[in-house]
C-alpha cells in the first residue's frame, strides 16, 4: 500500500506541474498569421529624404521692393524642407544684363530649376527649344493650387500655342507718376492732356527741375508709353510683323518735341533706369515714367506721400484714347524641363513652385511691390499713391502688356537706341522705325 501511495502521489504532482503550466501560457484568440501582434522590427520608416540643392533665378534683387519678401518666402519652404537647399540666384530687372544671362543659361544647358521671367516674345524660344513645362497638366491635377489664381492672370500667360508654362505671381501696371506737390507749388495742372504736359516741362525746367526723369538707352518705359499714345492699343499691339502703323513715328515725333523744351535730364544720355528713379524718388524730378514696382525705390517720404499714377496723355494726333494703359501679367515661374526629368529634384521643384505661387506668398509680394495679385487676396495697408495705381488700371479703358512683348528683343533693342538719335536729330522717327521693321524681319 505504501508502494502504490507514493507511485498515486507521484502522478498526481506531475499532473499539477502540467496544469500549472498550461495556466501560464498565454491566451490567442485568433492565432492567424495577419493578427499577430508586430514586432518593434516590423514597424517601417519612410527613409530620410535625399538632400536637394535647387536654383532659383529671378529679378527680384537690387532695391526691387519686393527682395526681403521673396528671400522670406524661400525661407519659409526651406525651414518645412530643410533638405531642400535654395540658391536665390538674383539680378535687378533695370540690368538688361538679366536677359543675357537667361539666354546664355537657357541655351548652355545651365537652365535655373525654376526660372522667374518673362511671358511672350522673351520666353518664346526656350518654350520653342522645350526648355521648360507646360504647367497645364500639374494644375489640372491640383485643383487648389489651381483655384488659387484668378482666372485672368492665368489667361495672361498663355505662350501663343495656348499652353501655360509660366506660374503667375503679380501683375503690373505703368503709368506717369507725378509729383502733386511739385505741381501744386508750381501752380500747375496735372499733364493729363499733352498742352498742360508740355507747359509743366516748360515751367520746371525754367526753374532748374527736371520734368521727366527718364535714361536713353534704358529707354523701355519711354518707348512703351509714346507708342502707345500715339498709335492707340490696337496700333501698339499690331508690332511691327505686318507693316508699320505710321502712328509710331508719331510717337517718336513726340519724344524730340519734349527734348526740344528741356524735358528729360541733362545727363539723359549716360544714366541707367535706376539713376532716373533716383532723381524723382528724392524729390529732384517732377514726373517719371515708371512701372508699379517702382514705389519702393523711391528714398523720400515726402514724395512717396505726395505722388499719384496718371495715363500718359495722347500725343498729338494720336490714335489713344487718353485713357490707356500698360500692364498685365508678364512674369511667372517656369519649371524647368531638365529639372523635372530629374527623379531626385522634381518633387521638390514642383512642391517649391506651388509654395512661391500659393495666395499666402501672391498676398505677401503684392503688398511688398504693390502689384496686380495673381490670386484673389485682399491687398490693405497700401499708401495712397498705390491705390491710385490700382484704380487707374481698373478704370481705363484697356490694359496693354508692353511693346517688347509684340516684338524680337533684337527689335526692341533698335528702337531703344532710336530714342537718343531721334531726339538729338540724328536720325528721323521714320529712320528708325524703318531698321527695327528690318531687323523684326530678318528675326520672324
Amino acid at each position: 500500500m505504501k508502494k502504490a501511495s507514493l507511485i498515486l502521489l507521484s502522478v498526481l504532482f506531475v499532473f499539477s506541474m502540467f496544469l500549472a503550466a498550461c495556466g501560464n501560457k498565454p491566451e490567442v484568440k485568433n492565432n492567424t498569421p495577419g493578427n499577430q501582434v508586430p514586432k518593434e522590427t516590423d514597424v517601417k520608416e519612410d527613409p530620410p529624404k535625399k538632400d536637394v540643392s535647387l536654383r532659383v533665378f529671378s529679378t527680384f534683387g537690387g532695391t526691387d521692393a519686393a527682395r526681403e519678401s521673396f528671400q522670406g518666402a524661400l525661407d519659409e519652404f526651406t525651414a518645412s524642407n530643410p533638405h531642400v537647399k535654395i540658391n536665390n540666384d538674383t539680378m535687378s530687372a533695370n540690368d538688361d544684363g538679366f536677359r543675357t544671362k537667361v539666354n546664355t543659361d537657357m541655351n548652355t544647358g545651365n537652365e535655373p530649376d525654376l526660372l522667374f521671367y518673362f511671358v511672350g516674345t522673351d520666353a518664346q524660344g526656350f518654350v520653342d527649344a522645350g526648355k521648360v513645362v507646360p504647367l497645364d497638366d500639374l494644375l489640372n491635377e491640383d485643383a487648389n493650387w489651381k483655384n488659387g489664381f484668378s482666372p485672368s492672370a492665368l489667361e495672361n500667360v498663355r505662350q501663343k500655342d495656348g499652353k501655360i508654362y509660366a506660374a503667375p505671381l503679380t501683375g503690373f501696371y505703368e503709368g506717369l507718376f507725378v509729383n502733386k506737390k511739385l505741381f501744386n507749388d508750381n501752380n500747375l495742372e496735372l499733364p493729363t492732356n499733352w498742352d498742360n504736359l508740355k507747359k509743366a516741362v516748360e515751367t520746371f525746367a525754367a526753374k532748374g527741375i527736371i520734368p521727366l526723369s527718364v535714361p536713353f538707352d534704358q529707354s523701355h518705359y519711354v518707348i512703351e508709353h509714346f507708342i502707345l499714345t500715339a498709335a492707340g492699343p490696337e496700333g501698339q499691339a499690331k508690332g511691327l510683323a505686318d507693316g508699320i502703323d505710321p502712328n509710331w513715328e508719331k510717337g517718336f515725333a513726340a519724344m524730340k518735341e519734349l527734348y526740344d523744351l528741356g524735358a528729360f535730364p541733362k545727363d539723359a544720355a549716360t544714366i541707367d533706369l535706376g539713376m532716373a528713379s533716383n532723381y524723382y524718388g528724392e524729390g529732384k524730378a517732377a514726373m517719371i515714367l515708371e512701372g508699379s514696382w517702382a514705389f519702393g525705390g523711391f528714398t523720400s517720404q515726402e514724395v512717396k506721400d505726395n505722388t499719384t499714377v496718371i495715363p500718359f496723355p495722347v500725343v498729338p494726333g494720336g490714335a489713344g484714347g487718353g485713357n490707356d494703359v500698360i500692364g498685365g501679367f508678364g512674369t511667372g515661374f517656369y519649371l524647368s524641363k531638365a529639372t523635372y526629368d530629374n527623379a531626385d529634384k522634381k518633387e521638390a521643384a514642383i512642391a517649391l513652385l506651388k509654395h512661391m505661387t500659393s495666395p499666402d506668398i501672391i498676398q505677401k509680394i503684392a503688398t511688398a511691390n504693390g502689384g496686380t495679385p495673381a490670386a484673389n487676396v485682399e491687398i490693405t495697408g497700401l499708401p495712397q499713391a498705390q491705390v491710385d495705381g490700382f484704380a487707374m488700371a481698373a478704370n481705363s479703358a484697356s490694359i496693354t502688356t508692353p511693346v517688347d512683348s509684340k516684338v524680337s528683343q533684337e527689335t526692341f533693342s533698335t528702337l531703344r537706341a532710336g530714342v537718343q538719335q531721334v531726339v538729338t536729330g540724328k536720325k528721323t522717327p521714320a529712320e528708325v522705325i524703318q531698321e527695327a521693321k528690318k531687323i523684326e524681319d530678318e528675326n520672324k
